[in-house]
């Protein structure tokens, strides 16, 4: 296995206090729970989603994972999409995610998404996870609006016979 190198490993110290900065903590169960904990931020019509990355969150060369950065892109633009349903539930149907460059542990990765078009059922989402002024990745997804829970999803009719 190689070894991880010290200077990727952590960034230069920030002191950075996402609740100073105007972040609330989100509680997420589940994966999204083992990730986080993730930060919210709403900029006006735009909601954010924050990241203070750890070290849990390295992969093999000492930066985060891409996963991680996946991970955070698909809940960010996914509240995108639930906001822009009125709070319908959906699922994320495709999501493409373009590294653009790395991010080191103990820096703070936001994401935005954006609204590119809705439909009836699907909403197309875009977005940028930047550290500070850094672009360091962006993605592109889509959303599908699903029936509310304990509706039925099925439309065919019937088989009689």
């Amino acid at each position: 296995m190689t070894e991880i190198s010290p200077d990727l490993v952590w960034a230069a110290p920030t002191g950075f206090d996402p609740a100073s900065e105007g972040w609330e903590r989100r509680s997420d169960e589940g994966f999204v729970g083992l990730i986080g904990p993730f930060w919210q931020r709403r900029d006006g019509d735009l909601s954010a989603l924050g990241l203070l990355t750890e070290p849990k969150h390295h992969n093999r060369r000492g930066v985060v994972q891409g996963g991680v950065l996946m991970t955070l892109a698909d809940r960010a633009l996914g509240t995108g999409a639930w906001h822009e349903t009125g709070g319908k539930p959906q699922a994320t149907v495709q999501l493409d995610v373009h590294f653009v460059e790395t991010v080191k542990i103990g820096e703070f990765v936001e994401a935005r998404g954006q609204v590119v078009r809705r439909t009836h059922s699907l909403v197309f989402m875009r977005g940028t996870l930047v550290v500070g002024s850094r672009v360091v990745a962006t993605a592109d997804g889509v959303w599908k609006i699903l029936a509310p829970a304990g509706a039925s999803s099925d439309r065919r009719l019937p088989v009689t016979e």
